[in-house]
């Protein structure tokens, strides 16, 4: 079977009877057979999904008129999002064999919409990590090198649309989640303004930054998907009113852009030398189309990251306080009194990286040194909100790359954490701000590896974004 890379070419063709909707479902399980090695699935939703697409073949031959709009989707789902009657973990022993009695609102929206969801897949521990290490199943390696990382932590989201088992996958975005790995895989990862889709039912790391993203081959099915996912939910408060249009319909983006890139990021010492070759190639080349570059001081830019972790990981203190072997998780065998339940517990279900930022979360919250760090964070926050205000009183776009470096080796990284956290620079911008984002590929490295540029736009301008998105697409720039 031809390999197909958006929904509408996939219901033109179930339409045409060219193929069945079981067909598809089978092809896809037999993608996930042959990408075994790869570790992306921990679960396989095999006799749920056939079963779902033999109704929906049906519903194709009687009633075509009550197809839903993703008929024909076959989603992969990150183990951070709830699915009623399935098993959700965030890929932690402290939710080992966890089964969610309810689905995220995200969820419930596509299979309204007849999508199918045909497994969950690996990801960081509760979506903490940018290499899709922290899992207690393993690591997800890059199909278009075993060796290297696919990023995180949607890590297994990417590489289960960039293997072709699944036409789209839904993940998380906190820090850059769902953009860094599209970049290391080659796809198209999306973020939405916050508050655009409803968190419940998303496992919370750090509640003022988590969104669900999309990962796609294409700008029309992420608007697609997004738009059927937006909206007000009456489960979280902070879901936005704003009216979802019909980004599903993309109109042709036409004129001159104006296009800001930070001088600060181009200039950055942690900016590896192909990296920055590639930018400034993706530069000219939007400038010979017409479009007007231009650069732009952000004297914040070496803030944005302890900012960051500072607000994330007290956020996620408290968020993961509720999984104490008592309500939630992992109960010790070896505690012998209620101390010890709570303490071995934790000790034994929360994987390092995840101890670490509960602690250092802990640590900035405590007596003492709240004001000094979580309060200053906050006002660094808000002048960064400020700055990109400014910013897009002026443009209609900030262009960066996805990530300072190119995917690395499956290990060579993680004793230190640090050069971890700073790899995330240029995506945690975005969720700081709470402005959508998309990571669009752009070429390969010299090695092969995928690179991915990312746009984004002011706040709840995501109609803009995927004009421009899929402008950008159709041009098959490369750097």
């Amino acid at each position: 079977m031809a390999k197909y890379t958006s929904l509408k070419t996939v219901q033109k063709a179930l339409l045409n009877a060219e193929v069945t909707c079981l067909e598809l479902v089978q092809y896809y399980l037999e993608q996930i057979a042959a990408s075994l090695d790869h570790n992306i699935y921990i679960e396989v939703y095999s006799d749920e999904a056939l079963e779902k697409a033999s109704l929906l073949d049906q519903k194709i031959q009687t009633e075509p008129e009550n197809l839903g709009r993703l008929f024909g989707m076959i989603l992969s789902l990150k183990d951070v999002i709830c699915h009623a009657d399935h098993k959700v973990t965030g890929a932690s022993r402290i939710l080992e064999d966890y089964k969610s009695p309810f689905s995220a609102t995200a969820v419930e929206r596509v299979l309204v919409e007849d999508a199918i969801i045909i497994g969950r897949v690996n990801c960081d521990q509760f979506a903490m990590g940018s290499t899709n290490e922290n899992s207690i199943y393993g690591s997800v390696k890059n199909l278009a090198d075993p060796g290297k990382i696919p990023g995180g932590s949607s890590g297994g989201s990417a590489v289960s649309v960039q293997a072709d088992t699944c036409l789209a996958a839904l993940g998380s975005d906190t820090g850059g989640s769902v953009r860094q790995p599209a970049s290391f895989c080659g796809v198209t990862g999306f973020k939405p303004s916050y508050g655009r889709i409803s968190r419940y039912g998303l496992l919370a790391y750090a509640s003022s930054f988590d969104q669900i993203g999309t990962l796609t081959n294409s700008v029309e099915d992420a608007a697609l998907l997004t738009e059927i996912m937006a909206g007000s939910d009456d489960f979280d408060s902070t879901t936005s009113s704003q009216t979802v249009e019909s980004w599903s319909e993309i109109s042709t983006f036409s004129g001159k852009a104006k296009i800001a890139y930070f001088k600060d990021a181009l200039n950055h010492d942690g900016l590896d030398k192909e990296v920055r070759e590639k930018m400034q190639s993706m530069i000219e080349q939007l400038q010979l189309a017409g479009h007007e570059l231009i650069p732009v001081d952000f004297d914040l830019l070496d803030y944005i990251i302890p900012t960051y972790y500072v607000l994330t990981t007290a956020e996620a203190s408290a968020n993961l306080s509720r999984y104490d072997g008592i309500r939630f998780g992992h109960r010790s065998q070896a505690a012998t009194d209620l101390l010890e339940t709570y303490k071995k517990s934790r000790a034994e279900g929360f994987g390092t990286e995840v101890k670490r930022r509960i602690m250092l979360g802990t640590f900035v919250l405590s007596a003492g040194y709240y004001d000094a760090f979580y309060g200053k964070a906050q006002q660094v926050r808000r002048l960064i909100q400020q700055k990109t205000e400014e910013i897009f009183n002026v443009f209609d776009f900030i262009m960066m790359p996805a990530s300072p470096v190119p995917p690395w080796d499956i290990g060579a990284k993680v004793d230190d954490p640090v050069a971890i956290y700073l790899s995330d620079i240029f995506t945690v911008h975005a969720n700081m701000a709470g402005i959508p984002a998309i990571c669009l590929p752009a070429g390969n490295f010299q090695n092969g590896m995928p690179f991915g540029i990312q746009f984004a736009a002011n706040r709840f301008e995501e109609s803009k974004l995927f004009s421009f998105s899929k402008y950008f697409q159709d041009l098959k720039l490369n750097c």
